[in-house]
């Protein structure tokens, strides 16, 4: 008998037991704080699930079977030119402009495909932190300067950490391009211009489903926001002819579905997920049943959804549980979180930030959080550490990275995030009027 995985196991055990014994239930706190993360876990599934994380698996699942992997090496691989790979890292990020959930699938592809560590990293932090309408809200309702400093900061943070974290694990990377020198050339595939076409469906698909409500009801963004759906339509139509001209699926499967879909956008016209929805379903369905790419193609998008589902949702509970919903209370009392984030100093800037990569923030809603907490006392440095580290990172984010890169490198990556977000506060907060 291994006395040491015994006592490993009867220790586990022990613990969970002593949890379940003492868990205070009946406590306001407790049962509130139980609550508010079933709340946010139901939330988090009927806004994101379908319209960001769903799109973002079959983006995922298309660049593992689509993208040839040298066409990853030549642009974000360790041998890439580092110029062209934190460049081609920042600006997909920046066009994407994703929630830090949605991101993970794609950096999960692009990892997975043979980009270097640092790119991949680039990335991971742009898609959530570089979204060109969160930094104009910034400066709108915060103030220019808070706005420019924080696209200043999300820029160079992408660039800088992703350095770092090639230059720490850089013996590993070495070993990457070993590997991938020793590769055979790849065969000729589709034409580029259709595989570029097809994730540009994809991906317009995913950003304009997803366009958020601006404040103001007038502007560019306001028009964009109220015909989003109309060009959803029209892309996910494009969609459909690809697959029947490019990649084998049944003309009747695509039509079938395109009637479902209608057919539910006039029955229900005030819940456009409810068609959404039924156009996804009808999407995995189509893949699924049609041999050759498009098979593979929902394989390993499914692959994705197994990998990270589970472990964003536990995340998000958890979150909940000990912080809540913004503007509501979890385990940890807000009051603690106010009275530590006033002023400037180190502590202030540090809670923020760590708190800012702990709890989950849904795209854009950042702004009007740390609009209330100004309100309350915040202060600006802090309060600029909060926007650089909370839309990129939350506690469901770093459950699916450890899965991706390992304890460790998900250590170093979070705790760079913090450290910088926290000098950075603190150097705005000395210089801010």
């Amino acid at each position: 008998m291994d006395w040491k995985e015994e006592f490993k196991t009867l220790l586990i055990i022990t613990t969970v037991f002593l949890v379940c014994f003492f868990l205070p239930v009946g406590s306001p706190r407790f049962d509130n704080a139980l609550n508010e993360g079933l709340q946010l876990v139901r939330w988090y599934s009927r806004e994101h699930v379908i319209l960001c994380l769903l799109p973002a698996f079959f983006i995922a699942g298309g660049i593992a079977v689509f993208v040839s992997q040298a066409s990853v090496m030549k642009y974000l691989g360790a041998r890439a030119n580092k110029t062209l790979a934190y460049g081609v890292a920042a600006v997909s990020g920046t066009i994407l402009a994703v929630c830090s959930c949605t991101v993970l699938p794609l950096f999960a592809g692009i990892y997975k495909m043979g980009a270097g560590l640092g790119p991949a990293i680039a990335f991971l932090y742009s898609g959530p932190a570089i979204s060109v309408l969160a930094i104009i809200m910034t400066a709108r309702i915060l103030g220019l300067e808070i706005g420019i400093w924080r696209a200043a900061g999300a820029i160079i943070f992408s660039i800088v950490i992703g350095l770092i974290m090639h230059f720490i694990f850089r013996a590993e990377e070495n070993l990457k391009v070993e590997a991938q020198m020793a590769l055979p050339e790849p065969e000729a595939g589709r034409p580029l211009w259709q595989t570029a076409f097809f994730f540009f469906l994809l991906s317009g698909i995913l950003i304009f489903a997803n366009w958020a409500k601006p404040m103001e009801e007038t502007g560019t963004w306001h028009a964009i926001f109220m015909i989003k759906w109309l060009i959803t339509s029209i892309l996910s139509a494009a969609l459909g002819f690809v697959l029947v001209l490019w990649y084998g699926c049944r003309t009747w499967k695509i039509i079938l579905t395109a009637a479902i879909v209608t057919m539910l956008h006039f029955l229900f016209p005030p819940e456009p997920l409810i068609p959404f929805a039924a156009g996804v379903i009808g999407l995995a369905l189509i893949t699924a049943t049609t041999a050759g790419e498009a098979e593979q193609w929902f394989a390993e998008s499914w692959g994705y959804a197994k990998l990270i589902m589970p472990l964003l949702l536990g995340g998000v509970f958890i979150s909940g549980l000990l912080l809540g919903r913004p503007g509501t209370e979890g385990l940890i009392p807000s009051a603690w979180i106010a009275t530590s984030v006033g002023g400037n100093s180190l502590l202030a800037n540090f809670v923020s930030s760590i708190v800012g990569a702990f709890m989950y923030f849904a795209t854009l809603t950042e702004v009007p959080i740390v609009q209330g907490l100004l309100g309350s006392g915040m202060g600006k440095g802090p309060a600029l550490g909060l926007l650089l580290a909370g839309p990129v990172l939350s506690l469901p984010s770093m459950l699916v990275i450890q899965s991706i890169l390992g304890t460790k490198k998900t250590v170093v990556f979070v705790s760079l995030v913090v450290i910088m977000a926290t000098i950075t506060g603190m150097l705005f907060g000395a210089v801010a009027r």
